[in-house]
Order: C-alpha cells, then sequence, then structure tokens
C-alpha cells in the first residue's frame, strides 16, 4: 500500500529545503518542468522526451507537480481524450531557478573534465556530443529574480 505523501501546506514544520526537495525532488520533476518550460505539451510528448520513464513514475511525477500548484492539466471533450501539460505561473517561476541549475552543471561537468585529465577527455566530449539526451533540450532563456513570498 503506497503511503500518502504530505501535501506542501501541511509542513509548517518543515525547513525551506524540505519544502523544496518535497516538491521539486526526485529523478524525474525538475526534467518534466524543464521540458514544460518549452511550452504546453500532451503526455505522450512528455513520455517521448523522457523516454526511459516509465508511463506509471511520469503519470505520478505529474500529478504530484500539479497537486502543488506548479503543472496545470487541461481535458479536452474529444475522442480520443486529448489531454494537455503546461506550467503555472508558480511553476513558471521556476525557470530561473532551473536555468541557474543548468548553469552549475555545465560548470560542474567541466570541473570533473579538468580532474580527469586529457586521457578522459575524450569520453566525456564524445557523451556531451550525444544528442538525445532524456530532458536535454534548450530552455534558454534569460536568469530572472525569482520572487519570494515575503517580499
Amino acid at each position: 500500500m503506497r503511503r500518502e505523501r504530505e501535501r506542501v501546506d501541511e509542513m509548517a514544520a518543515w525547513c525551506d529545503t524540505e519544502v523544496v526537495l518535497s516538491v521539486v525532488g526526485g529523478k524525474w520533476k525538475l526534467l518534466i518542468l524543464r521540458y514544460l518550460l518549452l511550452g504546453t505539451h500532451r503526455f505522450g510528448e512528455l513520455k517521448q522526451a523522457l523516454s526511459t520513464v516509465t508511463q506509471r513514475m511520469l503519470t505520478r511525477q505529474l500529478r504530484e507537480l500539479e497537486e502543488d500548484g506548479l503543472v496545470s492539466r487541461t481535458v479536452y471533450a474529444e475522442v480520443p481524450p486529448k489531454v494537455e501539460y503546461s506550467l503555472t505561473e508558480v511553476g513558471e517561476s521556476l525557470r530561473g531557478i532551473i536555468d541557474q541549475l543548468e548553469t552549475w552543471g555545465s560548470w560542474y561537468r567541466e570541473q570533473l573534465k579538468n580532474q580527469a585529465g586529457d586521457s578522459q577527455a575524450h569520453e566525456h566530449q564524445a557523451d556531451e556530443n550525444q544528442t538525445a539526451r532524456d530532458g536535454c533540450v534548450s530552455v534558454s532563456a534569460p536568469v530572472i529574480d525569482t520572487p519570494r513570498p515575503n517580499d
């Protein structure tokens, strides 16, 4: 039996970092959010972009992001049913943070390359040139100041 996760509004005793990790933590949530920063997408498009995620896990992660107010799910009365996912204003507020994490990831990868030396640099370069990486589509947005709740 799956344990119900705590709702964000019930996390009063948690520190802010614990709340953040509860909302966007895990292997897939940041990648889902990053892809939705590019615009509205159907489930199948998300599944294709994140090819190694299972359908069950993608469904679960999207539901949690929707419950937490980051993702909006729109169902159209069509046959077959059409469902689209997009970011809410709260989800969109993560753009600058996700961009900063991506910048840090690039910097960190360079640090690892420098530590590994030239002998392994060629292996890393080949990996960098791989085009079909899950969730690695450019959002190319300027870093913005994210509003804080008490500002």
